[in-house]
């Protein structure tokens, strides 16, 4: 989101007036969760409407009391949820509710909930999930999100000495196969574990080594679904997945090794 950003008439849209003026701009909310959860309750509360344009993002981040860095995290994990859209030259805004299903409060308590999760809970969660939506997706994805997928595979090549930027291309490609499902409810699961999922592996992926096995698994899902072979889309994205599970339990074990020895340095 960009301060000064303008719409393709050359005009600003403009922020709701009064927009977050009952907000204390003096709360020192320091980390994307806090900014997460006060946008969500803004919006559960209808205080943001469907449509609204959030602030620019220098007026934001003082609202809210928080470092730029940290609101654009926390606008991200919206983004990637569906709650927010980001618009090209227009800023950044509340989804309408017939964009994004996940407006709905319930699916808001759902991924509040679900922060408690396993890794093999998510396993076997996106297993489940993610082998059916590849199969609909070949049958179903339009020339556009074709485009839009192969996008993706070269952003993943482009970034494989960049894990983190890598795995904004890994989740973009997940969700866009979802939409090319062309179904509402698994989009919104989807766009739910995503959201989810990206929070959980930008603390890992730092510790991926190696991202070319990934990149090619994410290719041929998509050479599947261009082939419009459902069933060499669903076991594609099995192989994907059991192999991403095997290799971010690599990521956490050295996690896990770096915390024992930076404890271990400070306790000598």
């Amino acid at each position: 989101m960009k301060d000064n950003e303008t719409s393709s008439s050359g005009k600003m849209p403009r922020t709701k007036p009064g927009l977050f003026s009952n907000l204390n701009s003096e709360k020192n909310g320091t980390t994307a969760e806090e900014v997460v959860s006060r946008l969500r309750e803004m919006i559960q509360s209808g205080e943001i409407a469907a449509g609204d344009r959030l602030p620019p993002e220098r007026d934001l981040a003082k609202i809210l009391g928080v470092s730029r860095p940290t609101l654009r995290a926390g606008i991200r994990s919206l983004t990637t949820v569906g709650i927010l859209q980001s618009k090209q030259g227009a800023g950044t805004f509340v989804a309408q509710a017939e964009d994004s299903p996940t407006l709905d409060t319930s699916a808001l308590r759902l991924l509040s909930a679900l922060h408690g999760f396993t890794s093999d809970e998510m396993f076997e969660a996106r297993l489940a999930l993610e082998m059916s939506i590849a199969a609909l997706a070949a049958e179903r994805a339009d020339s556009e999100q074709m485009a839009q997928l192969a996008e993706g595979i070269a952003g993943m090549y482009s970034s494989l000495d960049r894990p983190e930027e890598y795995l904004v291309h890994d989740m973009q490609f997940h969700q866009t196969i979802a939409a090319a499902s062309d179904n509402r409810i698994l989009t919104a699961l989807m766009n739910m574990v995503a959201a989810i999922l990206f929070d959980y592996r930008s603390e890992t992926v730092k510790r991926a080594t190696d991202l070319k096995d990934s990149a090619e698994q994410h290719h041929n899902i998509y050479r599947a679904i261009r082939e419009h072979d459902p069933e060499a889309a669903r076991q594609a994205m099995r192989i994907h997945l059991v192999e991403t599970q095997r290799a971010q339990r690599l990521e956490v074990d050295k996690e896990t090794i770096a915390v024992e020895q930076a404890r271990n340095k400070r306790n000598k």
